[in-house]
């Protein structure tokens, strides 16, 4: 059983930076083997993705609203993921999940750098984000 657990949300002002981190945690778990996600829902709305990373090579996704203000990156030492988001506007309110999508089996890597919410097999509880002045 694969845990994640977010932390570093909170509230700031526009364009303001913030640095969410993403603890990932399991029996023997190797960061290498799984994809990571980030995700948000805004109130009332769906979730959606953000970024994603592959343990394995960090190669890199994220969707066009917050390219060139947020970066995602990992520590495979320490099991952690992180969001550092920039120049943060009021749209980007929301609550925040990790999310974590095997990609190591068979004896093969199998990161498809896609952010389908249904891709990712295990959550965590979110860490909320507000932004406003």
């Amino acid at each position: 059983q694969v845990q994640l657990v977010e932390s570093g949300g909170g509230l700031v002002q526009p364009g303001d930076s913030l640095k969410l981190s993403c603890a990932v945690s399991g029996p023997g778990l190797i960061l290498e083997h799984y994809g990571i996600g980030w995700f948000r829902q805004a109130p009332g709305k769906e979730r959606e993705g953000v970024a994603c990373i592959s343990g394995k090579d960090g190669k890199t996704t994220y969707v066009d609203s917050v390219k060139d203000r947020f970066t995602i990156s990992k520590d495979n030492a320490k099991n952690m993921v992180y969001l550092q988001m920039n120049n943060l506007q009021p749209n980007d309110t929301a609550a925040y999940y990790c999310a974590a999508d095997l990609i190591y089996y068979g004896g093969n890597y199998h990161y498809t750098g896609t952010l389908f919410l249904a891709q990712y097999d295990y959550w965590g509880q979110g860490t909320p984000v507000t932004v406003s002045s």
